[in-house]
């Protein structure tokens, strides 16, 4: 009777096997994926009726990503979770009642949160060891995007708390929150170039926190990394 090797015993595995190996190696990945997809998406989800409803599902799922991807860093899992389930609540609450004056800001905040302890998360993942992986490079733009939304969802909240902080080319005393993604941008990667200003005490002094963030970010995280890589291929 003929025998087979045990690899000859084993079915290949499916499409979504191979995608959670995918993910389970490589959790930064998607994370900067979901992240750059809602970025893309936003100018058409902004114009829909239900628009605010498909940007939280969009965030809800970056959220459980992100929290998927705190567990690959030195990060605690359990505090990841227990800032993001409030925050996903919270959201999902600020949707069913957008005119709430404590719930809104609120749940901005708790977003904003999340997302800086994530940001946390990626970087001291960067930091663990003297190795560059190929899910450490992506969590470099993984963590620049996260920090990006982070303080986008902090000027929402400043602006629910301390309306007409920011100015724009129109006379509307809200932005919307694509508008405050570009000035987050803008203000994170120090190229300035913005329609979007800050002109609240309260803004101006988020909007100089992020642009020190943005250039303490490349001195000391992507300029290790390219450091590290450098040493490596030297080797």
């Amino acid at each position: 009777m003929e025998t087979k090797l045990w690899d000859d015993l084993r079915e290949p595995p499916t499409r979504s096997q191979r995608w959670k190996a995918v993910l389970r190696k490589q959790p930064s990945a998607f994370l900067l994926a979901v992240q750059l997809l809602v970025i893309i998406l936003l100018p058409w989800l902004q114009e829909l009726y239900y628009g605010r409803l498909a940007l939280t599902v969009l965030s809800l799922s970056a959220l459980t990503i992100a929290v998927f991807t705190v567990r690959s860093t030195p990060a605690l899992t359990w505090l990841s979770v227990l800032i993001g389930l409030p925050a996903g609540v919270l959201e999902i609450w600020a949707v069913i009642a957008p005119d709430n004056a404590v719930v809104v800001p609120l749940a901005h905040t708790a977003l904003s949160l999340f997302y800086f302890y994530t940001a946390y998360g990626l970087v001291a993942y960067m930091f663990e060891d003297a190795w560059v992986t190929k899910d450490e490079l992506f969590a470099v733009g993984a963590a620049f995007t996260v920090l990006l939304f982070a303080f986008a969802y902090l000027f929402l909240a400043i602006q629910e708390l301390w309306p007409g902080s920011f100015i724009g080319h129109n006379e509307a005393t809200q932005r919307t929150f694509l508008e405050l993604l570009y000035l987050s941008g803008a203000n994170l990667t120090s190229v300035g170039l913005s329609d979007v200003l800050p002109i609240g005490s309260q803004a101006r002094a988020v909007a100089i926190i992020e642009q020190l963030s943005g250039v303490m970010y490349v001195a000391m995280v992507i300029s290790r990394l390219v450091a590290l890589t450098v040493m490596r291929n030297r080797g």
